[in-house]
């Protein structure tokens, strides 16, 4: 019965993953073109987009540990890559490299993390 709320949930915030980071990365680039589109929604989004890799991982690693399932090939690695992406994301957000840029980079970062995820229901 958890077991498969937790698949269901798992397969949810996959799509949530998806989307908020299509979603958000899509506007943080049209934000580094037009400054009119910054502000605290975009960063909201960001946080939540961000967040939903998180709940991907603790899902997953709920359905590995608890029901002792056993991962599509690669699945993992991609799943765990996403939260590594954001875990970079956010290094680079307050580096030089990144002043003035931080829009492209939550951009193109979004947008890759979007990839993974689509990447991963292709494994699954």
């Amino acid at each position: 019965m958890i077991g498969s709320v937790a698949f269901d949930l798992h397969g949810v915030v996959a799509w949530v993953l998806i989307g908020a980071n299509a979603v958000a990365g899509i506007w943080s680039l049209g934000a580094h073109r037009w400054p009119a589109w910054r502000g605290r929604p975009l960063w909201a989004l960001l946080v939540l987009a961000q967040l939903t890799a998180l709940a991907q991982a603790i899902t997953g690693t709920i359905l590995i540990a608890g029901e002792d399932r056993e991962p599509a090939p690669l699945h993992a690695l991609y799943g765990f890559s996403a939260l590594i992406a954001v875990g970079i994301l956010y290094s680079y957000r307050s580096s030089p490299f990144a002043r003035g840029r931080e829009h492209l980079l939550y951009g193109v970062g979004c947008l890759f993390i979007m990839g993974l995820g689509l990447r991963e229901l292709v494994l699954a």
